[in-house]
């Protein structure tokens, strides 16, 4: 596939973005920004108890043409699949959906959703309040 033909993937991604707006009852949820460029991604699940299978995912934020695509293909890519097929996704496979080169800048807004997602398979753990005096 040529480079234009994935430039102009990107385009549609970034015009007509899937699975864009808020998501009611998400149970895991993610949020990453990008400080180089201004990215902001938050990415929400819902997922289906009984067998792991995420039912629902969306995602909200700004952020450049490449922020944007790469989330809006990374929901396409996990919608469906279970928590663990989706735990295997790697920086490599977000970086070949984009499908062109990119500076390591770059990487980093393709990134930005990716980053989301691993902050909702594995959110930092709340502290626990100090013990009673």
């Amino acid at each position: 596939m040529a480079w234009d033909m994935y430039q102009e993937i990107i385009l549609q991604h970034y015009r007509s973005p899937r699975n864009f707006g808020p998501l009611e009852g998400a149970v895991m949820e993610g949020e990453e920004f990008n400080p180089s460029c201004g990215d902001h991604i938050t990415l929400r699940l819902k997922v289906d108890p009984k067998d792991h299978t995420v039912t629902q995912v969306r995602f909200q934020g700004d952020g450049c043409a490449i922020s944007i695509a790469g989330a809006s293909m990374l929901t396409e890519r996990i919608a469906g699949r279970t928590i663990e097929e989706v735990s295997q996704i790697t920086r490599d496979d977000v970086l070949k959906m984009i499908g062109i080169p990119l500076s390591p800048v770059r990487i980093k807004c393709a990134l930005t959703a990716f980053s989301a997602l691993g902050r909702a398979l594995h959110p930092a753990p709340t502290p626990s309040p100090p013990p009673a005096a």
